[in-house]
């Protein structure tokens, strides 16, 4: 039996939808399993024992017409039994019908549900606290078989090496294993899910103050400004506690970095979905325009933990679009104010440091 997990989409996406591998693993020991996704995405799910072939696209060249069809052409030449379609767009439904697979399944939408043998409606309650996201994506499997498990956590593959290598860089940087190592996720995936810098500031200075800890920014060499910008947002004696020149040079180095650290405590997205998967505790802001129930994944008040406006203001979000909050973040993130979050983040610090 051979069968393909398609999940072109983020890195966090792309993680979560990992967790398949792992039922379908139990379910079918014998089994091919196969996962398609976009190549940057692939060091989040390198090492996974469950994966047994990662198939690649590259957006910028199978995009193309010409190189979509022959990508069309690999799939079909793979002979899949059976296809789950996390992603569920109409470009892999299209993927769905040329594979020929006997079982194609995904999610329920009027414009791709004729590509498919078998379609799921979102769930409308939880059983667990593994969030949506998780209990969804199981819920998939359920157009196979009744046996799946309801939820099942993400799990990143660290080797032995990198790990030494990331405790290493931490020494020779003159970072102590003594005190509190806090990595901060400072910027979101996009400007509309950047909780503002001055506002990030404060809750640097606030992380500070209350716990004397060490600070790693996560960065990239391409957001140096933005990075720097906060830098200089941060009151003086915070400014001495971060580790500036610290970062990945690589989205393994980054994991392997992080998961030396006490807690991740920034914006929501990949980088928490990161932590969570290597045990690590993290306190992340929403941006408005995110359901927090979809992602707020395995929270339980006390190791995991978020913010969201609409735990303060629910009033402001009534009969808005997820498009309307999100043409009017910068407003919407204005009425977030530190002061909001000091004291959930206080009792969570007070959990991990």
């Amino acid at each position: 039996m051979k069968i393909l997990v398609i999940q072109m989409k983020m890195i966090g996406d792309v993680l979560t939808s990992s967790i398949l591998f792992e039922a379908l693993r139990k379910e079918f020991p014998k089994a091919e399993l196969h996962y398609l996704i976009y190549k940057h995405t692939l060091p989040v799910v390198e090492n996974n024992p469950y994966i047994d072939e990662f198939v690649l696209f590259n957006p910028d060249k199978d995009n193309k017409i010409k190189d979509f069809v022959l990508f069309l052409k690999q799939i079909r030449q793979k002979e899949y039994d059976i296809v789950v379609d996390v992603y569920s767009k109409i470009n892999t439904a299209l993927l769905n019908i040329f594979s020929g697979a006997e079982i194609r399944i995904s999610y329920h939408k009027w414009y791709t549900k004729k590509a498919y043998t078998k379609t799921f409606e979102p769930k409308k309650s939880l059983k667990t606290n593994a969030g949506y996201a998780i209990e969804n994506r199981l819920h998939l499997l359920n157009g196979i078989s009744s046996a799946f498990p309801v939820e099942i956590k993400p799990k990143i593959y660290l080797t032995s090496e990198e790990k030494s290598s990331a405790e290493q860089l931490l020494k020779n940087s003159g970072i102590s294993f003594h005190r509190p190592l806090i990595m901060c996720g400072i910027l979101g995936s996009s400007a509309s899910k950047t909780y503002p810098l001055p506002y990030m500031g404060q809750i640097l200075d606030f992380i500070v103050e209350k716990t004397d800890s060490q600070l790693l920014l996560n960065y990239i060499p391409k957001q140096l400004n933005e990075a720097q910008k906060l830098l200089a947002l941060c009151q003086p004696k915070t400014r001495e506690h971060i580790y500036f020149e610290v970062f990945g040079n690589s989205l393994r180095e980054f994991m392997a970095i992080t998961s030396c650290c006490d807690a991740l405590i920034g914006n929501e997205g990949g980088a928490v979905n990161m932590a969570k998967a290597l045990d690590i505790p993290a306190f992340s802001i929403f941006s408005p325009q995110i359901k927090k129930e979809n992602w707020s994944i395995y929270e339980d008040g006390k190791k995991n933990v978020s913010v969201h406006l609409r735990d303060f203001h629910p009033v402001k979000f009534k009969d808005l679009s997820k498009k309307e909050i999100q043409k009017k973040a910068d407003t919407f993130y204005g009425l977030l104010e530190p002061n909001l979050i000091f004291a959930k983040l206080e009792s969570f610090l007070k959990e991990v440091t």
